[in-house]
This record gives structure tokens, C-alpha cells and sequence, in this order.
């Protein structure tokens, strides 16, 4: 009996509780204070936490791997779906089920505003690599630039695995900042009176031609960047569900069924990988500074661009709407929209701003597949 008890006692996680344990549960807990109190994505954050959360517990054996003769821990299953590279294109579909490119469709020119904020990608990149990074960890933390949560997670997954918890991590939390990071940027680069301008709204745009976007787009990124196809595919093939306007149970399921359980797992299993041996490194800090600077970078590049169609167009565009071509949709539309509201009541930039805001979706995936070719 007493032996019995003395074993029990001996698997008690607590005699295994260190300092570095303590230190990521209290991140999980600033996860959960972001999600729950701020409201800053909620619903990444609070899996993320969670997942963080249980993988510095010790003796849980939630991700203990399987052998020939036992089972291996819940998450070890779960996070097959990041392993098999299944949750990102996933969410992508689900993406391009709620996605409407018609503000692009009606604004072609703001597709350079997509490819601009991109600039943020490359010089994290550069950065990461002169600070002692390897070429394929360099574009993994490059690709936080994009302000792309699942596309961050498939690159650095195929490149650099072991840096996934902290890429992850940075690359959603910075999403969620959004409306602490981009404004003050926003008022560095614009002044008052281009800040104040109103755009005409957009024309309207064809059923047919909706429809033909995203299977010609398909056809063209895959024959430049082949791959960028897991990516751009699901994200394409979401958006012609919801464009054809006939499968609306499929889109429906897309949008909502499957995006909510692929992101509960997704984030779970990101979370996971947050354990105090892998996170709490150097390198992780490394990573949470050049993630600012590939962030900044890429809101202030798409707001240089959005200046300069201000005046070659003669006051015709706000450049505020340049601060959208980062890949967080539509949070990042909705800043530009905010900001633009502040300095002028009557100044709706919303269906303006999705315009580059979807693009920065394809422009994201674009550079991650372009990275992936080359370093893979």
C-alpha cells in the first residue's frame, strides 16, 4: 500500500515543476489576458494559451509519441494535422469562403499595395540572417512580415519546425495588435489632409467575373510558384464555393463548421509547441524583436506606396488604405477604416481597404511559397 502511494506521489507533475514551467504558463495567462480581456483574436489566442498551457505541465504525457507497443498522448495525434501540413491550407479554404475580392476586382491598382507591404517580409529576412539565423529559419522568420498567421505556420513547418512556437506565437499576437501597432505609423506617414481624403466608391463587379478571378488566379500562381499551391489553391477554391453561388451548404460548412474546428485545432496544437525547453531560448527573442520590425516595415512600405497613388493620382486615393496590404483580414481594413474615421466622419475606407487587404492574403502566400522554392 504505502509502496503503491509512494509511485503515485513520485508521477505527481509538481516534482518536475521548474522556474522555465512557471514562466510559460504566466505567457499563457498574458495570452488569456489579451483574448479575454482586450479581446485581441480570441479565438486564436485562447487555444494558443491553452495549448502553451498544457504542454508546460509536467508528466501530462499529452504529447508523449507513440511506439510499436503503446498509445501515444492526445496531442501527439492532433498535431498530425500541422505535421501533414493539413491546418493551414484548411484554413485558407475557409479564408476564401468569407473572402470578397470584389474590392479588388473594382480596384485593380491595389494590388500593388498588397505587394508592397510584402517589402517587411524580405527585410526581416535579411535581418534574421545577418544575426546568425540559417537561410531556412531567416525566411521563416521573415515570413511574420505578412501578418499571416497560417502561412507562417506552413513555411515554418516545412523549413524550420522547431521554431514554429515562437513564429506562431509571434506572428498572431502581432495580428492581434493591430490596433496598437498601425496607427501610430499610419499618423507618422500620413499627414492631415491625405488622411482626410474620401474615395469614390467602387464600382460593381460581374458575378462572371468573380467567378473567373479565382480560377484564373489558381492557374497563374501555381504555374509561377508551384509552391504556393497547397496555399493559394484551398484559399482560391474557398472563394469560388462562395462565388458560384450553388454550393451554399458547402460554403456555409466551409466558413463556419470547418474553420472553427481546424482552428481549435490549429491552435491547440501551436500552443503545444510552446513547451519551456523550445520557447525559452535566444533565439525566441530574436524572433519576437524581428517580428515587430517585419511588421512595422511592411505596414510602413504599403503606406509609402498608398502616398505616392495619392499624388500620382491627384488626391484620388488615401494612402491610409496602404496600412491594409498586410494579411490580417479584415482587421487590418477595419484600422485603415477607424483611422480615416477619426480624421473625417464622413470618411468610409472599409470596402476601399479590403481591396489591398485581400491581396496582402495572396501576396503572403506568393512570398511564402517564393521562400519555400528556394530554400527548401
Amino acid at each position: 500500500m504505502f509502496e503503491a502511494i509512494s509511485e503515485f506521489i513520485g508521477t505527481m507533475g509538481f516534482w518536475n515543476l521548474n522556474w522555465n514551467h512557471i514562466v510559460m504558463i504566466l505567457v499563457s495567462i498574458v495570452l488569456f489576458y489579451l483574448a479575454i480581456v482586450k479581446g485581441f483574436e480570441p479565438l486564436l489566442l485562447i487555444p494558443i494559451g491553452f495549448g502553451c498551457f498544457l504542454a508546460n505541465l509536467p508528466n501530462s504525457g499529452l504529447l508523449t509519441p507513440a511506439t510499436a507497443d503503446t498509445i501515444g498522448g492526445l496531442f501527439y495525434y492532433i498535431s498530425y494535422g500541422l505535421k501533414l501540413e493539413l491546418f493551414p491550407p484548411l484554413i485558407f479554404l475557409g479564408i476564401g469562403a468569407m473572402t470578397d475580392f470584389g474590392p479588388l476586382l473594382a480596384n485593380p491598382k491595389t494590388f500593388l499595395l498588397g505587394a508592397a507591404a510584402q517589402l517587411g517580409v524580405y527585410t526581416a529576412f535579411f535581418l534574421a540572417y545577418f544575426l546568425g539565423f540559417t537561410l531556412p529559419e531567416a525566411a521563416s522568420v521573415g515570413i511574420i512580415g505578412g501578418a499571416d498567421g497560417p502561412t507562417a505556420i506552413f513555411l515554418t513547418n516545412k523549413l524550420a519546425p522547431h521554431l514554429l512556437g515562437a513564429v506562431a506565437v509571434a506572428a498572431y499576437s502581432y495580428m492581434a495588435l493591430i490596433p496598437l501597432i498601425q496607427p501610430p505609423i499610419m499618423r507618422l506617414v500620413t499627414n492631415d489632409k491625405e488622411r482626410k481624403t474620401v474615395m469614390p466608391p467602387p464600382a460593381p463587379v460581374s458575378k462572371w467575373v468573380k467567378i473567373a478571378f479565382p480560377i484564373m488566379i489558381t492557374f497563374l500562381a501555381v504555374m509561377i510558384v508551384p509552391a504556393a499551391a497547397p496555399l493559394i489553391s484551398m484559399l482560391m477554391g474557398g472563394n469560388l464555393l462562395k462565388e458560384s453561388g450553388v454550393v451554399d451548404r458547402l460554403t456555409k460548412t466551409a466558413q463556419n463548421e470547418l474553420m472553427n474546428i481546424v482552428t481549435l485545432f490549429l491552435g491547440l496544437s501551436v500552443g503545444m509547441k510552446m513547451s519551456a525547453e523550445v520557447f525559452l531560448t535566444v533565439e525566441t527573442i530574436k524572433i519576437v524583436v524581428l517580428g515587430v520590425i517585419a511588421f512595422a516595415f511592411s505596414t510602413f512600405s504599403g503606406l509609402v506606396l498608398g502616398k505616392i497613388m495619392y499624388y500620382v493620382t491627384k488626391g484620388k486615393v488615401n494612402p491610409l488604405i496602404g496600412s491594409a496590404g498586410v494579411s490580417a483580414v479584415p482587421m487590418a481594413a477595419r484600422v485603415s477604416h477607424d483611422v480615416g474615421l477619426r480624421y473625417n466622419p464622413n470618411n468610409y475606407l472599409l470596402m476601399h481597404a479590403m481591396g489591398p487587404n485581400v491581396a496582402g492574403v495572396l501576396g503572403s502566400a506568393v512570398a511564402a511559397g517564393t521562400l519555400l522554392a528556394f530554400f527548401s
